[in-house]
């Protein structure tokens, strides 16, 4: 199964969720596409969760760094929420623990963004 996203908005914020598998090839390209939109559209302040993805490989892992530089490029906020331990160990590994601005629930996320 391909990454499945689906957006929700909540106040100003962009809540985007994701479940399935962001890999190489229609999973990742989706994924960068559905980010590239939201942001082109003038959508500044984007959640991803994470909560119901089953896998990521480094293609997935390379469009989420994509992402945040075009949102951030834009001007805009990208953040996580929903980590499970294999993306967490993921982001520490790369390092990218650094880049990303994670939590653990999404009502504090939402709240990061004010």
């Amino acid at each position: 199964m391909s990454v499945k996203l689906t957006t929700r908005q909540v106040g100003d914020v962009t809540v985007i969720d994701a479940s399935g598998r962001i890999t190489l090839g229609e999973g990742a390209s989706h994924f960068r596409d559905t980010i590239r939109d939201l942001a082109g559209k003038g959508h500044k302040k984007l959640l991803l969760n994470l909560g119901e993805v089953s896998y990521i490989d480094s293609s997935g892992i390379g469009e989420m760094v994509s992402s945040f530089a075009t949102v951030t490029n834009g001007g805009g906020t990208l953040k996580l929420v929903g980590l499970n331990k294999r993306i967490k160990d993921l982001l520490q590994i790369t390092k990218l623990y650094t880049v990303f601005e994670a939590f653990d629930e999404e009502a504090v996320a939402l709240r990061s963004f004010a």
